[in-house]
Protein backbone atom coordinates (compact mmCIF):
# COMPACT_ATOMS: atom_id res chain seq x y z
CA UNK A 1 0.00 0.00 0.00
CA UNK A 2 1.90 3.02 -1.35
CA UNK A 3 5.37 3.22 0.20
CA UNK A 4 4.22 2.82 3.80
CA UNK A 5 6.05 0.34 6.01
CA UNK A 6 3.77 -2.68 6.19
CA UNK A 7 4.66 -3.37 9.81
CA UNK A 8 3.55 0.11 10.82
CA UNK A 9 0.31 -0.41 8.95
CA UNK A 10 -0.25 -3.76 10.62
CA UNK A 11 0.50 -2.20 14.01
CA UNK A 12 -2.02 0.55 13.30
CA UNK A 13 -4.68 -1.97 12.28
CA UNK A 14 -3.96 -4.16 15.32
CA UNK A 15 -4.25 -1.37 17.89
CA UNK A 16 -7.22 0.22 16.12
CA UNK A 17 -9.06 -3.11 16.26
CA UNK A 18 -7.91 -3.64 19.86
CA UNK A 19 -9.49 -0.40 21.03
CA UNK A 20 -12.56 -0.95 18.84
CA UNK A 21 -13.14 -4.38 20.37
CA UNK A 22 -12.56 -2.98 23.86
CA UNK A 23 -15.58 -0.70 23.40
CA UNK A 24 -17.71 -3.84 23.71
CA UNK A 25 -16.84 -3.84 27.41
CA UNK A 26 -17.48 -1.31 30.20
CA UNK A 27 -15.12 1.70 30.47
CA UNK A 28 -11.73 0.75 31.91
CA UNK A 29 -8.72 2.72 33.28
CA UNK A 30 -6.41 4.28 30.68
CA UNK A 31 -8.74 3.43 27.81
CA UNK A 32 -7.82 6.83 26.38
CA UNK A 33 -4.21 5.68 26.05
CA UNK A 34 -5.21 2.58 24.10
CA UNK A 35 -7.36 4.79 21.88
CA UNK A 36 -4.41 7.07 21.17
CA UNK A 37 -1.89 4.39 20.15
CA UNK A 38 -3.18 4.16 16.54
CA UNK A 39 -2.95 7.95 16.25
CA UNK A 40 0.65 7.89 17.52
CA UNK A 41 1.44 5.36 14.79
CA UNK A 42 -0.19 7.55 12.13
CA UNK A 43 1.76 10.54 13.43
CA UNK A 44 5.02 8.59 13.16
CA UNK A 45 4.18 7.58 9.57
CA UNK A 46 3.28 11.16 8.70
CA UNK A 47 6.53 12.52 10.13
CA UNK A 48 8.49 10.10 7.92
CA UNK A 49 6.65 11.07 4.73
CA UNK A 50 5.53 14.70 5.10
CA UNK A 51 8.27 17.24 5.64
CA UNK A 52 7.06 20.33 3.77
CA UNK A 53 4.85 23.19 4.95
CA UNK A 54 1.49 21.77 3.93
CA UNK A 55 2.56 18.37 5.21
CA UNK A 56 3.22 19.89 8.62
CA UNK A 57 -0.29 21.35 8.55
CA UNK A 58 -1.62 17.82 8.08
CA UNK A 59 0.62 16.66 10.93
CA UNK A 60 -0.99 19.30 13.14
CA UNK A 61 -4.38 17.89 12.17
CA UNK A 62 -3.35 14.45 13.41
CA UNK A 63 -2.06 15.94 16.67
CA UNK A 64 -5.30 17.83 17.35
CA UNK A 65 -7.31 14.72 16.43
CA UNK A 66 -5.35 12.84 19.09
CA UNK A 67 -6.06 15.58 21.62
CA UNK A 68 -9.74 15.35 20.73
CA UNK A 69 -9.63 11.57 21.19
CA UNK A 70 -8.20 12.07 24.67
CA UNK A 71 -10.88 14.56 25.70
CA UNK A 72 -13.74 12.44 24.34
CA UNK A 73 -12.59 9.26 26.05
CA UNK A 74 -11.20 10.61 29.32
CA UNK A 75 -14.50 12.27 30.24
CA UNK A 76 -17.22 11.38 27.73
CA UNK A 77 -19.77 13.78 29.22
CA UNK A 78 -18.13 16.90 30.64
CA UNK A 79 -15.28 17.18 28.14
CA UNK A 80 -17.32 16.72 24.96
CA UNK A 81 -17.03 20.40 24.07
CA UNK A 82 -13.22 20.27 24.39
CA UNK A 83 -13.12 17.26 22.09
CA UNK A 84 -15.34 19.09 19.63
CA UNK A 85 -13.03 22.12 19.67
CA UNK A 86 -9.95 19.94 19.13
CA UNK A 87 -11.46 18.20 16.13
CA UNK A 88 -12.59 21.57 14.77
CA UNK A 89 -8.95 22.70 14.76
CA UNK A 90 -7.91 19.35 13.25
CA UNK A 91 -10.29 19.80 10.33
CA UNK A 92 -9.10 23.37 9.76
CA UNK A 93 -5.54 22.00 9.54
CA UNK A 94 -6.65 19.28 7.11
CA UNK A 95 -8.42 21.86 4.93
CA UNK A 96 -5.36 24.11 4.93
CA UNK A 97 -3.12 21.21 3.92
CA UNK A 98 -5.44 20.19 1.07
CA UNK A 99 -5.71 23.73 -0.34
CA UNK A 100 -9.06 23.19 -2.09
CA UNK A 101 -9.16 24.63 -5.59
CA UNK A 102 -12.51 26.34 -6.12
CA UNK A 103 -12.25 26.74 -9.89
CA UNK A 104 -15.47 26.51 -11.90
CA UNK A 105 -14.24 23.48 -13.83
CA UNK A 106 -13.25 21.56 -10.72
CA UNK A 107 -16.48 22.43 -8.92
CA UNK A 108 -18.72 21.44 -11.85
CA UNK A 109 -16.87 18.14 -12.22
CA UNK A 110 -17.57 17.22 -8.58
CA UNK A 111 -20.86 19.06 -8.11
CA UNK A 112 -22.87 15.93 -7.28
CA UNK A 113 -20.63 14.74 -4.45
CA UNK A 114 -20.10 18.22 -3.01
CA UNK A 115 -23.85 18.93 -3.12
CA UNK A 116 -24.53 15.57 -1.51
CA UNK A 117 -22.40 16.50 1.48
CA UNK A 118 -24.23 19.81 1.91
CA UNK A 119 -27.72 18.31 1.53
CA UNK A 120 -26.90 15.41 3.84
CA UNK A 121 -25.38 17.75 6.41
CA UNK A 122 -28.40 20.05 6.48
CA UNK A 123 -30.79 17.09 6.76
CA UNK A 124 -28.81 15.47 9.57
CA UNK A 125 -28.44 18.70 11.53
CA UNK A 126 -32.16 19.37 11.29
CA UNK A 127 -32.86 15.98 12.86
CA UNK A 128 -31.22 16.82 16.18
CA UNK A 129 -30.96 20.63 16.16
CA UNK A 130 -33.79 20.98 18.68
CA UNK A 131 -31.94 18.74 21.17
CA UNK A 132 -28.66 20.66 21.15
CA UNK A 133 -29.65 23.55 23.44
CA UNK A 134 -26.41 25.31 24.55
CA UNK A 135 -24.41 23.16 22.13
CA UNK A 136 -26.34 24.44 19.10
CA UNK A 137 -23.68 26.90 17.89
CA UNK A 138 -20.61 24.71 18.62
CA UNK A 139 -22.13 21.67 16.90
CA UNK A 140 -23.33 23.75 13.94
CA UNK A 141 -19.89 25.31 13.45
CA UNK A 142 -18.21 21.92 13.83
CA UNK A 143 -20.49 20.27 11.28
CA UNK A 144 -19.80 23.11 8.88
CA UNK A 145 -16.02 22.68 9.06
CA UNK A 146 -16.39 18.88 8.87
CA UNK A 147 -18.35 19.20 5.62
CA UNK A 148 -15.83 21.71 4.27
CA UNK A 149 -13.05 19.23 5.00
CA UNK A 150 -14.90 16.45 3.19
CA UNK A 151 -15.66 18.73 0.23
CA UNK A 152 -11.99 19.77 0.19
CA UNK A 153 -10.96 16.16 -0.43
CA UNK A 154 -13.04 16.36 -3.61
CA UNK A 155 -12.10 19.84 -4.81
CA UNK A 156 -8.40 19.78 -3.88
CA UNK A 157 -5.72 19.54 -6.55
CA UNK A 158 -4.39 16.72 -4.34
CA UNK A 159 -7.71 14.86 -4.60
CA UNK A 160 -7.55 11.08 -5.01
CA UNK A 161 -9.67 8.11 -3.99
CA UNK A 162 -7.96 7.69 -0.62
CA UNK A 163 -8.64 11.31 0.32
CA UNK A 164 -12.26 11.13 -0.81
CA UNK A 165 -12.80 7.87 1.08
CA UNK A 166 -11.25 9.43 4.18
CA UNK A 167 -13.49 12.49 3.99
CA UNK A 168 -16.59 10.38 3.44
CA UNK A 169 -15.74 7.99 6.27
CA UNK A 170 -15.13 10.90 8.67
CA UNK A 171 -18.54 12.35 7.84
CA UNK A 172 -20.20 8.95 8.35
CA UNK A 173 -18.47 8.42 11.70
CA UNK A 174 -19.32 11.86 13.07
CA UNK A 175 -22.88 11.66 11.75
CA UNK A 176 -23.39 8.45 13.72
CA UNK A 177 -21.99 10.15 16.84
CA UNK A 178 -24.38 13.08 16.41
CA UNK A 179 -27.43 10.89 15.82
CA UNK A 180 -26.58 8.61 18.73
CA UNK A 181 -25.90 11.46 21.16
CA UNK A 182 -28.56 14.00 20.20
CA UNK A 183 -31.30 12.22 18.22
CA UNK A 184 -31.84 8.57 19.08
CA UNK A 185 -29.49 5.84 20.37
CA UNK A 186 -28.34 3.71 17.46
CA UNK A 187 -28.94 -0.02 17.44
CA UNK A 188 -25.33 -0.87 16.62
CA UNK A 189 -22.42 -0.43 19.01
CA UNK A 190 -19.86 2.33 19.37
CA UNK A 191 -17.39 -0.02 17.68
CA UNK A 192 -18.87 0.80 14.25
CA UNK A 193 -18.16 4.48 14.89
CA UNK A 194 -14.55 3.70 15.78
CA UNK A 195 -13.98 1.54 12.70
CA UNK A 196 -15.14 4.33 10.39
CA UNK A 197 -13.14 6.91 12.38
CA UNK A 198 -9.85 5.03 12.31
CA UNK A 199 -10.33 4.20 8.63
CA UNK A 200 -10.99 7.88 7.91
CA UNK A 201 -7.75 8.97 9.56
CA UNK A 202 -5.73 6.27 7.79
CA UNK A 203 -7.30 6.97 4.40
CA UNK A 204 -6.70 10.72 4.70
CA UNK A 205 -3.04 10.13 5.53
CA UNK A 206 -2.59 7.64 2.67
CA UNK A 207 -4.27 10.09 0.32
CA UNK A 208 -2.03 12.98 1.37
CA UNK A 209 1.11 10.85 1.01
CA UNK A 210 -0.04 9.63 -2.41
CA UNK A 211 -0.63 13.22 -3.50
CA UNK A 212 2.92 14.39 -2.72
CA UNK A 213 4.50 13.28 -6.01
CA UNK A 214 1.49 14.36 -8.07
CA UNK A 215 1.46 17.93 -6.75
CA UNK A 216 5.22 18.42 -6.76
CA UNK A 217 5.71 17.32 -10.38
Amino acid sequence: MLSINRYLLLAFIFFALLFTCSTLFPPYPLSWLVKLIPMFILLFIAIKHLDNTWGKLFLAGIVFSGIGDFFLDYDRVNWFIFGLASFFIAHVCYIASLKPELSKLKFKKNMVLASGYLIGGVFTFCLFASELQELFVPVFVYMLVLLLMAISTVLSLRSNYWLMLGGLSFVVSDTMIGLDKFYSPLNFHHSVIMVTYYFAQLALLLGVIQSVDVVEQ
